[in-house]
């Protein structure tokens, strides 16, 4: 074997090498952290019916989606009104009143979008058995603020 033979194939080694440790280690640090951001993109209010069938998802995230539709004016609301307070926040001299009425505005927008969200959410568990019921407020916890710390109830 040839000298420059050689040198080619410990140059190829080399790099198969580098790229071999680059590889482990991004698969390492993914691992050891990346991961577990992909399993927490389950958090929405939308994967509260997750243990649910299929069909049962379905309506539950068209139900969701009809709701949002609807308040669909007062998220414009609610953004147009940060907007404002945010320009109110920034002037020269903070205007006490005009600050308190563009947070009522704000407040009152949230509220309102707030209400036909956790309706739809009622409504959907209206049309589910006692036992899927469970099961969906099992998953409903910790999803949104409509159950936010809400304390397991222990059996007898």
């Amino acid at each position: 074997m040839s000298t420059r033979s050689l040198n080619i194939i410990i140059a190829a080694s080399l790099a198969f090498n580098v790229f071999f440790v680059g590889a482990a280690g991004g698969a390492l640090l993914w691992y050891s952290f990346g991961h577990n951001r992909l399993a927490q993109s389950g958090q929405g209010l939308r994967f509260a019916a997750q243990h649910l069938s299929a069909p049962q998802q379905k309506i539950f995230r068209q139900m969701l989606n009809r709701a949002r539709h609807d308040a669909a004016a007062d998220v414009e609301a609610a953004r147009n009104g940060r907007a404002q307070l945010s320009t109110l926040l920034a002037a020269d001299a903070i205007d006490q009143p005009a600050v308190d009425a563009q947070l009522e505005v704000v407040r009152k927008a949230d509220f309102n979008v707030r209400i036909a969200v956790e309706k739809a959410v009622i409504d959907f568990a209206g049309t589910l058995t006692p036992d899927e019921r469970r099961i969906f407020v099992q998953d409903l916890r910790g999803r949104g603020a409509m159950l936010r710390n809400a304390a397991q109830k222990k059996a007898p």
